[in-house]
């Protein structure tokens, strides 16, 4: 299989940093988004929407969504467990990347595109709704500062794909000058939790 890249996109991040996790090596081939290598019709064929990452499998089938993903790759290498072990943890890391996407990550990728240099003339761009993102997104940090109050970690004492998630929204907020903010302590700590794994540099 081999797995094809975008060195600087938040979704293709997820993928790496669960490979790092499990310790599985596979082909990379990296793909060059401003250069327009994701609209070639030949990236096309492998996934219509141009979006990063593309899994492709030994006998040619096509996996695309960063979970999807990491879900497959967590049936082959169900160690460590990164989704859960037992029913009600693969529930409760569920709830939680899902949370992670809803209430943080979505919010970093509406101000990244719509505030963010990268995306002049690629795309109409609405700055009130790129600072409404931020302003939410802040408000929505705040709250995860106050779960993480309780435990080390998004979903519980482990680390888990709902970290990664967050870890990685939050990496692009960085980037937009958005840094967690001085008082929320709790936050800050997790960040200095997860960002000082090796995955982390993945």
């Amino acid at each position: 299989m081999k797995l094809y890249d975008l060195k600087a996109g938040l979704n293709p991040r997820r993928v790496r940093i669960f490979l790092a996790e499990k310790g599985i090596d596979i082909p990379i081939v990296p793909i060059d988004m401003a250069a327009g290598e994701n609209a070639t019709p030949e990236f096309l064929k492998l996934n219509p929407l141009g979006k990063l990452p593309v899994l492709v499998l030994d006998d040619g089938t096509v996996l695309t969504e960063s979970v999807a993903i990491c879900r497959y790759l967590e049936s082959l290498h169900p160690e460590p467990p990164l989704f859960g072990r037992t029913p009600l943890e693969q529930a409760q890391v569920e709830m939680w990347n899902r949370r992670m996407e809803h209430e943080i990550l979505v919010h970093v990728t509406n101000m990244f595109r719509h505030t963010h240099p990268f995306w002049i003339g690629r795309q109409t761009q609405f700055k009130d709704f790129g600072e409404w993102s931020r302003n939410i997104l802040l408000d929505r940090m705040r709250w995860l500062d106050g779960e993480l109050a309780e435990r080390e970690f998004v979903a519980g004492d482990t680390y888990t794909v709902a970290d990664i998630t967050a870890q990685c929204a939050l990496l692009v907020a960085k980037a937009c000058k958005v840094p967690i903010p001085e008082d929320m302590p709790n936050l800050a700590a997790w960040w200095s939790r997860v960002t000082s794994r090796p995955s982390a540099r993945a």
